[in-house]
């Protein structure tokens, strides 16, 4: 009996028959589709716009009675998630559907008249990861501006935010010459807002091209309240970039990512355990996890790590460092994590000052991820994370309140 009740219960969780949360897509499904009926959709998704039974957002549409969806748009990776992190997407035909797949990520990041013919209304449906260096919300603004400026409809199909609703780090303007698809919009680095609401955002605090406002609608989600990680929703997670395997990888890559641009560590990328490791040749693994650990990170401890790369530029090379666990997601400070490793890597190496190891060319990268310059010229004036506290967290509790007036969700 016990085994078949496993088994049931497997098969239920499969079936997403446990999921606490009904995403947007299927919110708009139990009303029939009637937002869109009648009208021609053009969809912008990736393999995470799926049901709570991964059936997909471009297959339900697709099969709708009383929607007619005739145009695919794709973002970072590409609409069935076959293109590499950085590379161009080109333009297709989708070989399920046969619609045609126009690049978001290509010479145009922005959705130009051209390939918007005779679209009424523009469908977003993404798994964000909750940080602003995320491309694909820096699409979905691009994206937001089209509409508005060619009078199309835009709808958004709301999905959780692994990170849950609570968490803000990390100063919000972004310097207008540092303005990129990792830094779109001056919005705080974990931003705290599911894609629904963050469309509101910027569209009612004018932070679209030349305050610019596209006629939204946000199809909610039923159940997600904002102290829920993703795994309190009972939805399945779908790979929503090749380096997030795995909803807690949102965590990760808030605490590694900007550090990772450098190029001067490795982040886990090449290894198994994306965006959790902190290594290089010449690190001392045991000395820096006592350091790390000597610090009572609040909701984080670190172990010592050996391995080698299995793909990209330090492929085969042996690299020691630090692999991370969190212990209170609730707590931890993510995005200073990676700017603690620096400053103790450079108390027991003081001769690698990792701004200078890295190809010059990755120093803009870092800045535009940080949304400003400013963060690495403090910091390297003596490699301590509270040389920069005050800049990273400038403004982070203004943005919040402000944040608070396009909440959805409780």
């Amino acid at each position: 009996m016990r085994k078949l009740f496993v088994l049931i219960t497997a098969i239920c969780i499969f079936n997403g028959l446990t999921a606490q949360v009904k995403p947007g897509i299927e919110v708009l499904q139990e009303a029939q589709f009637k937002l869109l009926e009648g009208k021609r959709i053009g969809l912008i998704t990736n393999p995470t716009g799926v049901d709570s039974r991964l059936k997909s957002t471009i297959d339900i549409l697709f099969e709708a009675p009383n929607v007619k969806l005739v145009a695919l748009y794709s973002p970072e990776h590409g609409i069935r998630g076959d293109v590499t992190a950085g590379e161009t997407v080109g333009n297709a035909t989708d070989a399920r559907t046969g619609l045609p797949v126009y690049s978001l990520y290509g010479k145009n990041k922005k959705p130009q008249p051209e390939i918007l013919p005779g679209i009424d209304v523009l469908v977003y449906d993404m798994q964000d990861i909750g940080c602003r260096s995320y491309t694909y919300i820096s699409t979905m603004g691009l994206a937001m501006e089209a509409a508005a400026e060619n009078n199309i409809e835009f709808v958004v199909l709301d999905r959780p935010n692994p990170l849950g609703g609570n968490k803000f780090e990390g100063q919000p303007d972004v310097e207008p010459e540092l303005v990129s698809l990792v830094s779109q919009f001056s919005i705080t680095y974990v931003h705290g807002f599911t894609v629904g609401e963050l469309a509101k955002f910027l569209n009612e605090e004018g932070l679209l091209k030349e305050h610019i406002k596209c006629k939204l609608t946000v199809v909610k989600m039923k159940g997600w309240k904002r102290k829920m990680d993703f795994e309190a929703t009972g939805l399945p997670w779908v790979i929503s970039s090749p380096h997030v395997p795995h909803a807690n990888t949102a965590y990760f890559y808030a605490m590694s990512g900007i550090l990772g641009e450098l190029y001067s560590f490795n982040i886990g990328v090449g290894y198994t355990l994306p965006f959790e490791l902190f290594a290089a040749q010449w690190i001392d693994a045991e000395k820096l996890t006592a350091n790390l650990n000597g610090l009572k990170i609040p909701g984080v401890r670190f172990r010592p790590i050996h391995y080698k790369p299995y793909y990209g530029a330090q492929k085969d090379v042996y690299l020691h460092g630090v692999q991370t666990y969190i212990t209170d997601a609730k707590k931890i400070p993510l995005t200073l994590i990676q700017f603690y490793v620096m400053q103790e890597c450079y108390k027991l190496h003081p001769d690698k000052n990792v701004f200078e190891l890295c190809d010059s060319s990755r120093l803009s990268m870092f800045d535009k991820v940080c949304g400003t310059g400013r963060v690495r010229e403090a910091f390297t004036k003596d490699f301590t994370v509270k040389s920069i506290e005050k800049i990273w967290d400038k403004g982070v509790d203004g943005f919040r309140k402000k944040a608070k007036q396009y909440f959805l969700y409780k």
